[in-house]
């Protein structure tokens, strides 16, 4: 049998092999999970979830709405965390340098100045430290544990939106966009949103924890970071104590969005990444019963 008879031989096979386990019932390892997400959400109508989960493990893939459009709030910090520690891996800085804290931005909408506010910033302490100098590193950790939106302004300003835009391209992101730092009120009005997807930021989380985001070493730093972040009302609050949860929140007032996404690590047993993005939940309560209700479903089906 010639080669190009035994290749269409081969192929046939395998095609045949697909059709007798798609009669027979055997469907992809994530469409039980996602029925089973499916079913859990219809007690929320009203709302709007988007859900991903990925099990390196396994190949497991599941998706809830995973490719709808939410506004990105504070998880767009994940993808300032990427660049800051790729720039800082080129020598352009050093993550131990000290940049001066200033409260003056630039808007992308017609270039006026704008400050951030600290009544609407979760991390107060911050404000102290004006016209002094703090370590990157510092700014880095404020980022993602207190969700500092003035140390946010001041890394993008240090790293640059466009460059955070290429990078998260890069690690494959189809549709998340890295418009500006936050509270940049004009181009909020305007429409000039950073946003998101559960897919993407699945990516983003796959790529530190697969260590192709950066370096190991960078990857390893920005987990211990990940790891204290300490709002756990979405996923962690839902699991079995001792689950431990690399991840960053988001939240804005607007159609009330609430989101998630972590790197869930079972105890003795591999991690797997979930994200869940909310909006239109009729509370915050609501929001965070949605949370809790997908984190504890993944749980029990991934790892019970």
């Amino acid at each position: 049998m010639d080669t190009y008879l035994l290749t269409i031989v081969t192929t046939l096979a395998v095609l045949g092999l697909y059709t007798l386990l798609g009669c027979a019932g055997i469907d992809d390892p994530g469409d039980a999970l996602e029925k089973k997400l499916r079913e859990s959400l219809k007690a929320y109508p009203n709302a709007t979830v988007g859900v991903a989960v990925r099990d390196p493990s396994t190949g497991l893939k599941a998706d809830i709405n995973a490719d709808v459009e939410f506004h990105a709030a504070s998880t767009m910090k994940l993808a300032v965390l990427i660049e800051l520690f790729r720039q800082a891996e080129t020598g352009r800085f050093a993550i131990t340098d000290s940049l001066e804290i200033t409260n003056s931005f630039t808007s992308i909408f017609d270039g006026s100045m704008f400050s951030v506010g600290i009544d609407d910033d979760s991390d107060k302490e911050i404000y102290a430290n004006i016209g002094r100098r703090l370590s990157i590193q510092d700014l880095a950790y404020r980022l993602i544990t207190s969700s500092s939106n003035l140390a946010t302004n001041i890394l993008v300003e240090l790293v640059s939106a466009d460059s955070v835009q290429r990078t998260i391209g890069q690690l494959g992101t189809q549709q998340m966009k890295v418009l500006r730092g936050v509270e940049d009120l004009k181009a909020f009005e305007a429409g000039m949103n950073n946003t998101t997807t559960a897919s993407d930021l699945a990516i983003l989380l796959e790529a530190i924890l697969a260590e192709r985001a950066a370096s190991p070493a960078s990857c390893e730093s920005m987990l211990k970071i990940l790891l204290d972040e300490p709002w756990n009302e979405l996923i962690r609050d839902a699991l079995p104590q001792g689950t431990a949860a690399a991840h960053k929140t988001g939240a804005i007032e607007t159609r009330n969005h609430r989101h998630d996404a972590a790197i869930v690590y079972p105890p003795e047993v591999e991690p797997y990444i979930l994200v869940i993005l909310t909006r239109d939940a009729e509370s915050d309560e609501i929001a965070n019963n949605i949370g809790q209700t997908v984190s504890r479903v993944v749980f029990e089906h991934l790892r019970p």
